[in-house]
């Protein structure tokens, strides 16, 4: 026996927190034991590299094992070891300061205890009830030894007959965990955690279909991919490289649109690949897809708050030795660095779409339509995006066109601009039902936008709020002269009589819709223009578009939709109507059709009015 003590802690209960409060993060006793087993080995490398260490250093493999029988889960490296003396240092030695608060404070979260103590070692004793380290120093003529302990603070340190430097770490598995000794509870663990280490994880042999059945090969089962994609250089990755690396991710998903590099190493080292995804609905979204590493360890999938909001959106990869491995999502959303590289990675991402929209507009146009809900979600939730944004934020017009904003208030500015100065973007929500509106604005020599993206309504509002002197209006919000009006409205030449004729006349042939209202105008448009039209104010519906969006406007959701029923006096149909007395037959059935064909331009004709609608045109005919 060389020794036998205590672990010298200034608190007595390390031990029943990590036993008792750890429960809910027990599986990353395998990341930490692992990662040490990764760490040696690579220290030793480096002694190798400096010429310190001269020996042979052969096969560097960290071998994961199991033995059911013995109820033991083994993790052995041939890093460097450790004498008696650091064993003593390093592992008997843990220092506290101000334990007895912290833990009470974090007693439910292992991250935050094990990151704040170093404690990655004394995380195997959440699962098991005995933990031997049986180990031999790299160096010359040095004696192994092993050390045990049983979830006490006392210890043993005795000398031991490993032939071989290293360390075998040995868990003997609770009984309240075998589950840890089962093969494919590790294998899903080590494929977690340890898929991109940068040294050989190897668990058992390689197994394959003979004869209709699996049997175990002689060729060791590496679980890791020890140099992935984003550990190399950009120029050294080919598009296939990259799509590879995609699926070996995300083996179910389809081909992203594009990808970013991203490679710093000052003012903190950051590399990683982000990809992103083609998005068809919002079903699709899903947040929680990029995987972020420490030196190559899995830490968490949640990134939110540890990268900037929109690109939870994306997929793939970001590496930071900079960002700690072992903390919990709180204290990395608060820590200072993580901070930095949040803003950083949002201008690096920035600055890649721009480059790519300029070296390849016409690419960068053909994946737009896909890639816009991550532009327009990063100019909504990020303000910093929104300098770079809007040199490559792309609108689309009814035509397919594709303009910058620049481009575009260029394109309209001498045609749309009001008799207050003010230019008016025009749009359409949805190209087929809003035909009849879009042509009668081309009529004008004006151009319409297509917006229909989910986010589209509140990137308008954005917009508006950014650029001045502009404003988006839809097509069917009112009259086509309404919406750009260059000069005061004509005023109406219908005596006050005729006036309240006129609205009944129509108001006592409108339909009773659920939740829908509807309120009759009248309008001096020309003989040329049509004789009833249906708008909608764009105030209101823009509204109830964000009411589905923002929690906080769920009020403007259950308010009824409200149109004007905008009728045209100069038309000759609405003064034959007017010449008529109100209670003729055939005039109400005329009246009845005209309010119909604007209700069926507008979409809203359906069911059993559109069937009586129907037959009076044959009727008429």
């Amino acid at each position: 026996m060389i020794k036998e003590g205590n672990i010298g802690v200034t608190t007595d209960n390390i031990f029943p927190v990590i036993k008792k409060f750890l429960y809910s993060d027990q599986e990353i006793f395998l990341r930490e034991i692992v990662s040490n087993a990764v760490d040696a080995t690579q220290k030793l490398k480096t002694l190798s590299n400096r010429g310190d260490y001269k020996g042979e250093l052969g096969d560097l493999a960290v071998r994961v094992s199991i033995d059911k029988k013995a109820k033991t889960l083994t993790v052995s490296d041939r890093g460097i070891g450790m004498t008696a003396e650091e064993i003593d240092k390093y592992i008997n030695q843990i220092a506290f300061s101000g334990a007895e608060e912290f833990l009470e404070k974090y007693k439910n979260d292992a991250n935050a205890i094990i990151g704040h103590f170093g404690l990655g070692f004394y995380s195997s004793f959440m699962v098991s009830s005995r933990v031997d380290i049986i180990t031999r120093s790299w160096q010359e003529g040095a004696q192994a030894v092993k050390w045990s302990c049983d979830g006490s603070p006392a210890f043993t340190i005795e000398e031991s007959d490993k032939a071989d430097r290293g360390t075998d770490i040995v868990l003997h598995i609770d009984d309240e965990f075998k589950d840890f000794l089962k093969e494919e509870k590790i294998s899903s663990l080590l494929e977690k955690y340890c898929k991109f280490l940068p040294v050989p994880i190897v668990f058992g042999k390689k197994k394959e279909w003979k004869d209709g059945k699996q049997v175990t090969t002689d060729e060791d089962n590496q679980i890791n991919d020890t140099e992935p994609a984003w550990t190399r250089k950009p120029a050294d990755l080919t598009e296939e490289d990259y799509l590879k690396f995609y699926k070996a991710l995300y083996p179910f998903s389809e081909d992203p649109l594009f990808h970013i590099h991203l490679n710093v190493d000052y003012p903190f080292n950051l590399t990683g690949i982000l990809y992103f995804p083609k998005i068809k609905n919002s079903i699709e979204i899903q947040k929680n897809k990029i995987q972020l590493y420490c030196n190559q360890v899995f830490v968490t999938d949640s990134v939110e708050g540890i990268v900037p909001n929109f690109l939870t959106l994306l997929h793939g990869v970001i590496d930071s030795p900079d960002i700690p491995l072992n903390v919990s999502r709180s204290y990395l959303q608060n820590d200072v660095n993580v901070k930095k590289i949040s803003n950083h990675i949002t201008k690096k991402v920035g600055e890649s779409l721009l480059k790519i929209f300029n070296n390849d507009r016409k690419q960068f146009e053909e994946k737009w339509d896909d890639l816009k809900i991550f532009i327009g979600y990063g100019v909504l939730t990020e303000e910093k995006f929104w300098s770079q944004a809007e040199k490559f934020a792309l609108i689309k017009n009814t035509e397919g066109k594709y303009f910058t904003l620049d481009e575009y208030k260029t394109l309209v500015a001498s045609e749309q601009t009001d008799k207050d100065g003010q230019l008016v973007c025009l749009y359409a929500a949805d190209k087929e039902k809003q035909f009849s509106y879009i042509e009668a604005a081309r009529s004008k020599g004006y151009d319409v936008l297509l917006m229909d993206g989910e986010l589209d309504v509140p990137f308008m509002q954005h917009l508006e709020s950014k650029l001045e002197k502009t404003r988006f209006v839809r097509v069917d919000s009112d009259v086509i002269d309404n919406l750009i009006a260059k000069a005061d409205k004509a005023a109406l030449t219908l005596s006050e009589e005729d006036q309240n004729k006129l609205k009944d006349l129509f108001k006592n042939n409108l339909p009773t819709l659920d939740k829908v209202n509807f309120d009759v105008k009248l309008e001096s448009l020309g003989e040329e223009a049509v004789p009833v039209m249906l708008t909608q104010n764009e105030f209101m519906r823009r509204m109830k578009d964000m009411s589905a969006l923002q929690a906080g406007l769920n009020f403007y959701g259950e308010m009824p939709d409200s149109y004007s029923v905008v009728v045209n006096t100069d038309n000759r149909l609405v003064k034959d109507a007017l010449a008529v007395p109100a209670e003729d037959e055939n005039n109400k059935l005329k009246i009845s059709q005209i309010v119909d064909l604007a209700l069926l331009s507008s979409g809203m004709l359906k069911g059993e009015a559109l069937d009586k609608f129907i037959h009076r045109s044959y009727d008429l005919i």
